[in-house]
């Protein structure tokens, strides 16, 4: 089934088939404003028209047409457009573990674990256009699948083989107590948890947490649950779950929370994001049911 979008509604493509990518279409992003936010997925986006900014935690990028842009799993960004000048992008999530193996098997990890990839930007006509190649090709509806596994792939290998050159990412290493937190509050992030809680397992006081939780992993404690708490209700809306399900699945207490969150992190509704009605079909819908 082919379909449309109008400039001001963000197109997502997703097909069962190829479930460890997910292409997002932006035509005119002047209205396309995120809060810092992270992804479980590694991200690769292009700047097709237009210019916008790019926070990548601590590091700000004047970012143009032509322009592709990187970010690593669960690293802290956010594109927002320039005195509401026009501007228009495609941005690929790609999932970590399908990534972390086809590195793995062309020889450029040596072992099966992800490693953060140093490159932020790319300004090179050659693979901004291979890039768009790979995207039209996904987004066309007559094209085969074996013809859209063969592009992405041949794409994000040959990428990472490019990337591979580049200095490998050390980063500062997070206190033990603060993983521990994180992992805490991704196994219960649909619950309703106090800093008393957060503190009592991290052993730190309360200002202490706050600030070194954001020093380690670019949010405060609650920006990090919300953070985490999108990411469960973006994976309901992909299976297909209710916008109200979804959210007190995630763990909102009412859908115009989740929507209100949802809408900041994602510069989506939960409607715009839900899965399209054939699993092979394109999205593009309008304002919120």
């Amino acid at each position: 089934m082919e379909t449309t979008t109008t400039e001001n509604n963000p197109l997502f493509w997703r097909d069962a088939r190829m479930s460890h990518v997910e292409l997002r279409k932006v035509a005119d992003g002047r209205k396309v404003c995120y809060a810092p936010h992270s992804h479980t997925q590694w991200s690769i986006g292009a700047i097709t028209r237009g210019k916008s900014t790019f926070q990548y935690r601590t590091d700000h990028y004047r970012i143009h047409a032509g322009d592709l842009v990187l970010m690593n799993p669960e690293w802290v960004h956010a594109c927002n457009p320039i005195d509401n000048q026009p501007w228009a992008y495609l941005m690929l999530y790609v999932d970590t573990g399908w990534l972390t193996d086809l590195r793995f098997r062309a020889g450029l990890l040596p072992q099966p674990e992800w490693q953060d990839i140093s490159t932020a930007t790319i300004s090179d006509p050659l693979w901004y256009e291979r890039y768009c190649r790979m995207a039209d090709c996904l987004l066309d509806p007559h094209r085969d699948l074996l013809d859209k596994q063969t592009e992405v792939v041949e794409f994000l290998s040959d990428l990472m083989h490019e990337l591979a050159r580049q200095p490998e990412v050390r980063e500062p290493k997070a206190p033990q107590a603060l993983v521990a937190l994180a992992h805490y509050l991704d196994d219960h992030a649909a619950e309703d948890l106090s800093l008393d809680t957060l503190c009592e397992i991290s052993g730190y006081s309360a200002g202490h947490l706050i600030r070194a939780f954001r020093q380690y992993f670019g949010l405060t404690p609650h920006a990090y649950l919300v953070n985490r708490r999108i990411q469960l209700g973006r994976c309901e809306l992909k299976n297909g779950v209710p916008i109200a399900e979804a959210a007190l699945n995630a763990g909102f207490a009412d859908q115009p929370h989740f929507q209100r969150a949802f809408k900041r992190l994602m510069a989506a509704t939960p409607n715009q994001y839900r899965r399209p009605s054939s699993d092979h079909e394109i999205q593009a819908t309008g304002g919120e049911q």
